[in-house]
């Protein structure tokens, strides 16, 4: 099955998860599943942008001006602005009834306890229109969009104190296999350590899951079978003992619990052995490949817009294209997934290239990686400066 398809499988009849209400102070990373309006303007009144005088624009060039109060943010001047008057204002102080301008300080001075203008009717105006920003009744974010510091300004600038959003996907991560012992315990001679766990909760946790590690099991179906049964979460993400081996047994204990499988396998480097499946009482199962480098490039792919349509929202990958530093081989007859750092080229231009060895087990390969280069099917030999598509990781 080639990758679109894969992934369009494991997305079929997916649907957002019940809405919950939720503080802005705790929204960050959450999909909303109502959207976002604007209680009234914004600026709810026209504004001063600079530090300076309120005054009518029919007054400029006139004799001094007279000054006649104050307006600060928050403490708006209460009277009407009349002919040769002037207001001293402030950056976001409401501009006075009568006046339609603002002359910054340095544009006039002070003489005699009277104001003199230098500036004419063709400086700015430095007035911020009431609803310049956003007016009452607008809808400012839409639902299915994912809240970030920046939209959680916005949000609050609206006077909305709490968003509406799609509940966190429950994710349980259940790694297997004799050889794999958890990190920091004691591991055997014929042992390694268990990183493709700790790498897919995270790719979970940061596409808006509430995720939990589930014991590491070893080669016993009866054990794998008992796990799944348990296991109380919308997504069961196994890694490992997928491919044919004698002691791959978790799509036998899958098929035991009468899993309909959607993914057998898939024509992708690295990730062929990728699977999904449905449990009877609906839980969705993601096996992806042992290879810790494998797992992780696939919870990108596939495991990251499952959790993401889960909550409204659409996580399928968004491809930039990019210029090759270096050239690159032809690709086979799997779509391949290489792992690939931005390099300076000429003149400033950023250009990309594949790293040197692109094993599925080198994680150091994948730790230094700023993203993905996409060879498709088939692909012929690309020289230097060659546009391909390129996935950015994210970092921090």
């Amino acid at each position: 099955m080639s990758v679109e398809a894969a992934r369009e499988a494991l997305l079929a009849d997916v649907e957002p998860l019940s809405a919950e209400p939720v503080a802005l102070d705790g929204a960050d990373g959450r999909w909303l599943a109502e959207p976002v309006q604007a209680g009234r303007d914004q600026p709810p009144f026209d504004a001063s942008a600079m530090d300076g005088w309120a005054v009518r624009s029919a007054d400029l060039g006139a004799r001094p001006l007279r000054i006649v109060g104050e307006s600060a943010a928050g403490a708006g001047f209460g009277g009407e602005l009349g002919p040769g008057e002037v207001v001293r204002i402030f950056t976001g102080a409401p501009l006075p009834v009568g006046a339609d301008r603002v002359v910054i300080q340095e544009e006039a001075k002070v003489e005699d306890g009277r104001l003199v203008i230098g500036a004419g009717p063709e400086a700015p105006t430095w007035v911020r229109g009431r609803g310049a920003d956003f007016a009452a009744g607008q809808v400012l974010l839409a639902a299915g969009v994912r809240l970030d510091p920046w939209r959680i300004a916005l949000t609050a600038a609206a006077g909305v104190g709490g968003v509406v959003c799609a509940r966190r996907p429950r994710v349980a991560v259940l790694a297997g296999g004799d050889e794999i012992v958890a990190p920091g315990a004691v591991a055997g001679a014929h042992q390694i350590f268990d990183a493709a766990g700790p790498g897919v909760a995270r790719v979970s946790g940061r596409a808006g899951a509430s995720v939990t590690r589930l014991a590491l099991v070893g080669d016993s179906q009866d054990q794998i079978e008992a796990a799944l049964h348990t296991a109380e979460a919308e997504v069961i993400v196994l890694i490992g003992g997928a491919s044919v081996g004698d002691h791959d047994r978790v799509k036998p204990a899958a098929r035991a619990l009468g899993a309909a499988f959607r993914v057998e396998g898939i024509a992708m480097r690295p990730g062929k052995p990728l699977w999904g499946a449905v449990l009877p009482d609906g839980r969705r199962l993601l096996g992806l490949p042992g290879n810790p480098v494998s797992a992780l490039v696939c919870a990108e792919l596939f495991l990251k817009p499952l959790l993401v349509a889960m909550q409204g929202g659409d996580g399928r990958p968004v491809l930039e294209t990019a210029r090759l530093a270096e050239p690159l081989a032809a690709n086979g007859p799997r779509e391949h997934w290489m792992r690939a750092v931005r390099a300076p080229g000429a003149e400033g231009e950023v250009r990309v290239r594949a790293l040197p060895d692109q094993d599925s087990a080198m994680l150091t390969v994948l730790g230094g990686a700023d993203g993905l280069i996409r060879r498709p099917v088939g692909a012929l030999a690309a020289g230097a400066g060659e546009v391909v598509d390129f996935l950015p990781l994210a970092r921090g």
